[in-house]
Parts: structure tokens; sequence; C-alpha cells
């Protein structure tokens, strides 16, 4: 029987430089942050507004449930019904996980349904809905391109798929 054992390194020597590497660039980066050299977040509100970017087009949605599940979709100004969603094809699975957190928020700020959110088209493409009530506001681009087209279709100048009622 032996007592002897084996200290050898077993890790690569290459792999532990490489983790070295990795942890000096978190810090140099995480430093540079704290100096104030490289920008601590990118906040697309904040960026349009230091950059001048204007609204292309604002409409005002009002979002209700109906007893079947389907979303019905509003423009608050007109009072028409822009869409009846229904399934998860349409896009009412998106727009419907996105509101049911927006109404938790104002059932938690106890703000209840009535005022509208704003779906706003800006000037570099972007998209987002911002709820005036609670000032929560989605950047939808960053959902990817069919979950940002659930809601582009309610815009004025954007064709509404899906049913209509």
């Amino acid at each position: 029987m032996s007592l002897v054992h084996d200290h050898e390194n077993t890790v690569p020597r290459p792999a532990l430089m490489l983790a070295g590497a990795l942890v000096a660039t978190t810090l140099a980066l995480t430093a540079l942050v704290r100096v104030g050299v490289l920008e601590r977040e990118a906040v697309p509100a904040a960026s349009r507004a230091r950059d001048n970017v204007a609204a292309l087009e604002v409409r005002h949605l009002a979002f209700e449930d109906r007893a079947d599940g389907a979303v019905v979709v509003k423009d608050a100004d007109a009072g028409s019904t822009l869409a009846v969603m229904i399934g998860e094809n349409d896009g009412g699975g998106f727009v419907r996980g996105v509101m049911r957190g927006m109404a938790r928020e104002r059932k938690m700020k106890g703000i209840g349904p009535a005022a509208p959110f704003e779906l706003t088209q800006w000037e570099n493409g972007s998209l987002s809905l911002r709820d005036p009530a609670t000032g929560r506001a989605i950047e939808l681009g960053s959902f990817g391109a069919t979950n940002r087209a659930a809601f582009a279709r309610f815009l004025s100048g954007t064709p509404a798929k899906g049913n209509q009622a």
C-alpha cells in the first residue's frame, strides 16, 4: 500500500492564462466605467433624449381582457377597436404577457386601468410602450422582430393583422 499521491496540476497552463486574462479584462472594464471613460449603462430613453431623437408617432392604446382569454386592443383616443387577439399565432400571447406585467405594476401602486398606454415609434426605428401612470417603459425591439411586430401593427401607418372586431 502506497501513501504517495500526485500533486500535478491537471488544468492546462493556456486555460489558466485565458481565465486570468478574462478576469483582468473584466476588472479593467469595470474600472473604466467607474472613472467615467465608458458609459455606465445604455438607457434607450436617455440615449434618445441625448441624441434628440423625435417621436414619429404616438398612439394611445387601451387593452381589455375578455372572458374567453382574448385581448381587445383599442385606440384610446378614437374609441375604436384595433384588434381582438385570440391565440398565440397572432401575437396575442406576447401582448397578453406584456400587458399583464404592466397591469401588475399598476395594481401594486394602486392605479386603476383607466389611463391609456403610449405606443411610440421613434425616428431611429425603435418602438416603445410606456405607461404614463407608472412611468414604466418597455423597449419592444429587445424582444425580437416577431414580438416587436405584435405591437407595431397598432400604429396608424401599419396595417393591422389578426382578427378584427
